[in-house]
């Protein structure tokens, strides 16, 4: 029964790890879409920039998910 519970806890933590990154791509895009409307100019290296940090945003959201399997196989 203790298995279960932790194996349910990773899963949990990843969960809620996941809000962090989703929070964060959305102010992201949110800037860009703003940005654009401000200096359409601007919008190609704004959007380079933005998938820039897309990347390293998921790359959060990445690193949450093989942890709760690290902690889930551990336990």
């Amino acid at each position: 029964m203790a298995l279960e519970i932790a194996g349910n806890i990773a899963v949990l933590g990843y969960g809620l790890a996941a809000i962090g990154p989703g929070i964060g791509v959305g102010l992201i895009f949110a800037a860009v879409i703003n940005g654009t409307a401000r200096q359409p100019e601007a919008q190609s290296k704004l959007q380079s920039i933005a998938w820039i940090g897309f990347g390293v945003t998921e790359v959060l959201a990445i690193i949450g998910i093989a942890l709760a399997f690290v902690f889930k196989a551990s336990s």
